[in-house]
């Protein structure tokens, strides 16, 4: 059974934010072992500076990467990166092999380094969602994911 990781800086607050990815998380639950790891976000003041969002997504980069498996295949998540077809990112899965983890950074995304050690960066879209919703979209994407592998009816 496929173990994945879901890296997450921020906790989901909103109830319903918490429902959806909950029944999307029961879904997977024949396909893969998920886990979500939830890690608080570096603290800033209201308007930090560069350098200051720098040195804060480095120490979340520390904190995200002593959480990824060692021979885990990791994805971050980040607008620059590559925006795949439902169809190439189930394909993408298939040949990771045992173990994936997923890499949701803060308000101010992931630091370089840990994008760098990424084996894939990912877009879900070229437009800018909150961490919240592009947490239940991967959510989504990963059963859809399973479906396609599967042949199930929900991918059409």
């Amino acid at each position: 059974m496929r173990r994945v990781k879901l890296i997450c800086f921020g906790k989901l607050k909103e109830p319903y934010w918490r429902a959806a990815c909950a029944e999307y998380e029961k879904r997977l639950g024949p396909w893969c072992k998920l886990e979500t790891i939830e890690l608080n976000p570096a603290a800033l003041p209201g308007e930090p500076s560069p350098a200051q969002v720098r040195q804060a997504l480095e120490a979340e980069a520390k904190l995200a990467g002593e959480k990824i498996p060692r021979g885990a295949a990791a994805a971050a998540l980040c607008v620059e990166g590559e925006g795949l077809r439902s169809e190439a990112f189930a394909a993408w899965l298939e040949g990771q092999g045992g173990e994936v983890a997923f890499l949701i950074g803060s308000s101010y995304g992931l630091s370089e380094n840990l994008k760098a050690r990424a084996d894939l960066r990912l877009s879900l879209s070229a437009m800018t969602f909150p961490h919240q919703l592009a947490r239940m979209m991967l959510l989504e994407q990963l059963y859809r994911a399973v479906q396609i592998q599967t042949g199930g009816k929900y991918h059409k």
